[in-house]
C-alpha cells in the first residue's frame, strides 16, 4: 500500500531491539520474493515492512532516556543478539520517559546496573497522551515488563485518548478483559493481545503438542514446562509476585487445547530461574505423560534452545501490519484471529490451525476480525 504504519513502543527492550532490527533487516522484502526466512508474511494486506515507522518511544531507563531510538535499543541491561547493527534515526526518534508506577522491581537495585533497570528521578516522565498526538502515532505497542499493572493500565488509557491502536505484548489482560475491550470499540479501535507468543517458543511447542496428544486419543495425565533464561524477563520475573498473570497466561494456553482441563497439581508452567550467563537464550524443558491403547504409559521429553527476543518480533512484525490493517478498515475492538494465532491470552482461543486460517481468512478481508 505504500503508506506509513507510524508505531509508538512504550518499553525499549530487548524485544523492541530485535524488532527494529529486523524491521531494518527485511525493509527491501516484497510480495515477490519466496518464502523469507523469520517471516510469515513478506507482505500482509498489501503491507511491506518497510512501511513501518517508529514515531515515539518511551522508557524509564536512565540508559535510554534521552537517547535516540536507534542508539538506546543497545543500550544495558539490553542483551539480546545483534543481527543488524546499522539502524536508521526514523526522524531522530528521542525515547523519552514514560511513568515508572509498578514498572521497576525493587529487586531490581539488588543486581548489578549491566543487567538490571536503573532510574534517574532528575529525568522527569513527559505526557504520553500528548506525545503520541503530536507524534501522529497510530498505534501503541506495550512492552513492559511483566508485573506491570498499573503502568500498563496508563499506556492503555493514553492509547485510548491519543485515539491509537493498542497492541499488548505482555501479560496484563487488557484485550482478554471485556471493560477494556469495549473501550476500544466504543472509540473505534482495534486492539491485539494478550501477552505475545513467540514463532517457535515454549508456549506455541506445548499447545501444539498437547493437542496432537489429544486428537490421537492419549489422555494427558500431566505436564510440565520449565523456563530458563538470563534476561531482564527472567531476572524481572525472579520474584514470584511479579509472574502470577505470566503462569495464568501460559497455562490457560495449553489448558485450552485439551478435551477437559487437568488439575491444578497436575501442570506446572512458567518461568523457573534467572542464569545470568544466558543472556537472551532461553531454554524450555518440558514434559508430558499420559495414557495410550490399553492405558500403558506413554512419555515425552523435549528441550527447546531459542534466542527470545527475535522468537517474539517475529510474531510482533504480523501484528503491526494487522492492526493497521483494521484501521484501514474501521474494524474496532479485539483482533480474534491475530490475538488467537499470536498471542498466549487471546480474549478467544482455537486451535493453532484454525486460528492460522483465521488469519488468512482476515488478511483477505472474508473476517470481520
Amino acid at each position: 500500500m505504500g503508506k506509513p504504519i507510524k508505531i509508538a513502543i512504550a518499553g525499549i527492550g530487548n524485544c523492541t531491539s530485535s524488532l527494529i532490527q529486523g524491521v531494518e533487516y527485511y525493509k527491501n522484502v516484497t510480495a515477490g520474493d519466496d518464502l523469507v526466512p523469520g517471516l510469515m508474511h513478506n507482505v500482509l494486506g498489501g503491507y511491506k515492512i518497510s512501511d513501518i515507522e517508529f514515531v515515539a518511544a518511551f522508557d524509564v531507563d536512565k540508559r535510554k532516556v534521552g537517547k535516540p531510538l536507534n542508539k538506546a535499543i543497545f543500550e544495558k541491561p539490553n542483551n539480546t543478539l545483534v543481527f543488524q547493527e546499522k539502524i536508521p534515526k526514523w526522524g531522530n526518534v528521542i525515547v523519552q520517559k514514560g511513568p515508572v508506577l509498578d514498572g521497576v522491581a525493587e529487586h531490581m537495585a539488588e543486581y548489578p546496573e549491566d543487567v538490571s533497570f536503573r532510574v534517574d528521578e532528575k529525568q522527569k516522565p513527559v505526557d504520553v497522551t500528548k506525545v503520541l498526538k503530536e507524534s501522529g502515532a497510530e498505534i501503541l505497542m506495550n512492552y513492559m515488563p511483566v508485573g506491570s499493572q498499573k503502568a500498563t493500565e496508563y499506556y492503555v488509557q493514553a492509547s485510548l485518548d491519543a485515539g491509537c491502536a493498542f497492541i499488548n505484548c505482555m501479560p496484563v489482560f487488557i484485550v482478554s478483559e471485556p471493560a477494556w475491550e469495549k473501550k476500544f470499540r466504543d472509540k473505534g479501535l482495534p486492539c491485539i493481545g494478550d501477552d505475545i507468543s513467540a514463532q517457535v517458543g515454549a508456549t506455541i511447542v506445548h499447545k501444539v503438542l498437547a493437542k496432537l496428544f489429544a486428537d490421537r486419543g492419549v489422555k494427558i495425565t500431566g505436564t510440565y514446562q520449565l523456563n530458563v533464561g538470563g534476561n531482564t524477563d527472567f531476572l524481572n520475573m525472579a520474584r514470584h509476585h511479579r509472574l502470577a498473570s505470566k503462569r495464568i497466561s501460559k497455562t490457560e494456553a495449553v489448558q485450552k487445547q485439551l478435551p477437559s482441563p487437568l488439575p491444578p497439581d497436575r501442570i506446572h508452567i512458567g518461568p523457573s530461574d534467572y542464569v545470568p550467563w544466558l543472556k537472551d537464550q532461553k531454554i524450555c524443558f518440558l514434559r508430558i505423560e499420559g495414557e495410550k491403547f490399553g492405558r500403558v504409559p506413554t512419555n515425552l521429553e523435549l528441550r527447546l534452545s531459542v534466542e527470545d527476543s527475535p522468537n517474539s518480533a517475529g510474531c510482533t512484525i504480523d501484528c503491526i501490519r494487522a492492526a493497521k490493517l483494521a484501521l484501514d478498515r474501521g474494524t474496532s475492538g479485539a483482533l480474534t484471529s491475530i490475538s488467537a494465532y499470536l498471542m498466549k491470552h487471546p480474549p478467544q482461543h482455537y486451535p493453532p490451525d484454525l486460528a492460522k486460517q483465521m488469519i488468512e481468512e482476515f488478511i483477505k478481508g472474508e473476517r470481520e476480525r
